[in-house]
């Protein structure tokens, strides 16, 4: 580009060299990339006894004579799109970065010298602005891209004419995949769909339109999984998925097993059943079909859990009485110990007399009055006041009393006395 450039400039400065009038020459025809920046040569001869004070360029769309100007040396404010970069010599070359479709046409460059005579080089210089091309060769061209199929992407400059010259890179989904004019993709397989486009290799604004590739197969991976498992209790529905991976995506078949016939249970990803048994699924598009491998739904019986709850509720509520009773007996057995001990204890104070005194002092007790057999129940049977007054005494028991009452015998001189504790009343 910088050798072509700097020969245009030298055969233009030479041309205009001979020149004693006022003259402007230009690269006629250019061509540039959308996106890309791009140089118009250019030179102009003027005579030598002037100065040039003002240059400008002008966009046919505008009066190429009086303006407005895409560019005035003068102008505080241009498009930063737009950059001179010629001199007020003899070169007048001017750029035009990120170049619009709306860029081309023809441009025109003019200038003014000290004596406020003004010139324009009419014939100007033309801009063509392209956009680059993707094309793609396949082996059917009508038909979907397979896998195992091989593509080539060739990248085209439409300044380039037929001559590849230009260097490109290649995209994929927007990362850089490869250089060169064209790219192949041989046996491809699913990793090799997306989009694909190229840009210039020295302007990475440049890029082409994108060339989407979906790379087709048949099924794969399929398979059938449970939810919430493949045993259920009975009653319980379970869901059966029928999964794979394909494009484009499949149909999908469902099969029982039974006995000896294969019945047809279903036509979508989901199987909800409440049944037991075998079952498979079989998914389909246009490329093949696969199966799944064979699945078993067992269902368990409500029965033996049932029997097996009840009875764990039954032996807990035995145990539980077994251990209210146990604690009961040995409550009740532990009571009246405790009173016979107090008794025990209080009556290690108490008087031992002879059975006739306490007879005599018994009558005695009876003949002061009945008032005392009012006396409570409960004063009667606390164990903890009457010990205070117990008295033990030696009764004389007759061995065979009424025996020897009835032959008018002695019972004292006969008889045994055994020592007895008896109560006071």
């Amino acid at each position: 580009m910088c050798v072509n450039l700097s020969l245009t400039l030298m055969l233009l400065f030479l041309s205009g060299a001979v020149c004693s009038k006022r003259n402007v020459t230009y690269q006629q025809h250019i061509c540039a990339v959308k996106g890309s920046s791009v140089v118009i040569p250019c030179s102009f001869y003027y005579p030598e006894n002037l100065q040039v004070k003002k240059v400008m360029w002008g966009h046919e769309r505008s009066n190429i004579f009086d303006g407005p100007f895409i560019f005035e040396s003068e102008m505080k404010e241009t498009d930063t799109r737009f950059q001179y970069i010629g001199d007020k010599q003899h070169n007048c070359s001017f750029t035009i970065h990120k170049v619009e479709n709306n860029d081309a046409g023809k441009y025109a460059f003019r200038f003014m010298t000290d004596d406020k005579s003004k010139y324009t080089g009419i014939a100007g210089s033309t801009l063509k602005v392209v956009d680059l091309n993707v094309s793609m060769t396949r082996p059917h061209e009508n038909k979907a891209t397979k896998e195992g199929d091989s593509v080539n992407l060739t990248c085209i400059n439409g300044c380039d004419s037929d001559h590849l010259s230009s260097a490109f890179t290649w995209f994929k989904n927007g990362e850089p995949k490869n250089e060169g004019p064209v790219l192949y993709l041989s046996n491809m397989n699913p990793t090799d769909s997306g989009n694909y486009s190229c840009s210039l290799k020295t302007h990475t604004g440049t890029a082409s339109r994108v060339i989407n590739i979906n790379v087709e197969y048949g099924p794969k991976n399929t398979s059938v999984s449970g939810r919430p498992s493949k045993e259920v209790e009975a009653g319980t529905n379970i869901t059966l998925i029928c999964s794979s991976h394909a494009n484009p995506p499949v149909d999908y078949t469902w099969f029982k097993i039974d006995e000896s016939h294969v019945l047809d249970v279903g036509h979508q990803p989901e199987l909800f059943t409440a049944d037991g048994g075998r079952y498979f699924c079989i998914a389909t598009n246009k490329h093949g079909r696969q199966y799944s491998s064979v699945v078993t739904v067992k269902i368990k019986e409500r029965w033996p859990s049932f029997n097996r709850d009840v009875l764990i509720i039954t032996l807990s509520v035995a145990v539980l009485l077994i251990v209210i009773a146990a604690a009961a007996v040995i409550k009740l057995k532990t009571r009246p110990r405790a009173e016979e001990t107090n008794c025990e204890e209080d009556s290690e104070d108490a008087d031992y007399v002879n059975m006739p005194d306490f007879l005599t002092k018994q009558s005695q007790q009876r003949s002061q009055g009945r008032s005392k057999k009012k006396r409570t129940r409960a004063e009667e049977t606390n164990c903890e006041e009457d010990r205070e007054d117990a008295v033990y005494v030696n009764m004389t028991v007759m061995k065979k009393q009424s025996k020897g009452r009835r032959q008018g015998e002695g019972a004292t001189g006969s008889s045994r006395q055994t020592p007895t504790m008896m109560r006071k009343v």
